[in-house]
């Protein structure tokens, strides 16, 4: 994802504020990978969270800055010993976020950024109130749909249930503080800029034109 992970100092921590944490969903499709990325590349200020995963690297990704790669019999004792803010498993693979890391870097002033499923939003909410979370939604069933079918190789019966997992996590779009929907991508990235920035009490997910997008969505 970026070189800028979670254990790299910053001023922050030499002046002990207290950091935060920032969670961001969305459904297969949406373009919450891409935005991410450049959003880290954006704001100087934020750190990476590397999440632990079972599932194999792909060829662009590397050990302890995209994701920390583990067999399925690690991360099992990782659960059983209690030390992830949240895990959740995603398309037959798992994926978990350590409790420790957070913990630590939060306490040394970090600003995070973490890149989830909505289950593993709902975890954090849980555990760590005071994370922001952001739901990132596609303009229109047929954008998703598009999407999908362009960043895929897979059979069609595997992007159909793709979709249809994708269809079923937009439903969760409620539960998070904010809401951006990738239309135009330069005006998200600049979203969710504004919301790290503190500035964005006008991309609240109840805001009147999030739930009709929602509804036709959802339809």
């Amino acid at each position: 994802m970026n070189d800028r992970n979670v254990t790299e100092p910053s001023a922050q921590q030499q002046t002990g504020a207290e950091g935060r944490m920032f969670v961001i969903a969305a459904p297969s499709g949406a373009g919450k990978t891409s935005l991410v990325k450049a959003l880290m590349e954006r704001e100087a200020q934020l750190r990476f969270s590397v999440s632990y995963t079972t599932r194999p690297p792909r060829p662009n990704e590397r050990e302890g800055v995209d994701y920390h790669f583990v067999s399925p019999e690690e991360f099992e004792r990782m659960v059983a010993g209690g030390e992830f803010l949240e895990h959740a498993r995603v398309y037959d693979n798992y994926y978990g976020t350590a409790l420790a890391t957070v913990q630590r870097n939060l306490a040394g002033g970090q600003q995070l950024l973490l890149e989830i499923d909505w289950q593993g939003a709902r975890q954090v909410r849980e555990r760590l109130p005071s994370a922001a979370s952001i739901f990132i939604l596609p303009p229109s069933r047929p954008a998703l749909e598009q999407r999908l079918r362009q960043r895929s190789t897979d059979s069609e019966a595997v992007i159909d249930r793709r979709l249809q997992d994708s269809v079923r996590d937009l439903s969760h779009w409620a539960e998070f503080d904010y809401v951006v929907v990738n239309d135009r991508f330069e005006q998200a990235l600049g979203d969710l800029a504004a919301i790290v920035g503190g500035k964005g009490e006008q991309l609240r997910a109840d805001r009147p034109e999030i739930r009709e997008l929602a509804r036709r969505l959802l339809s």
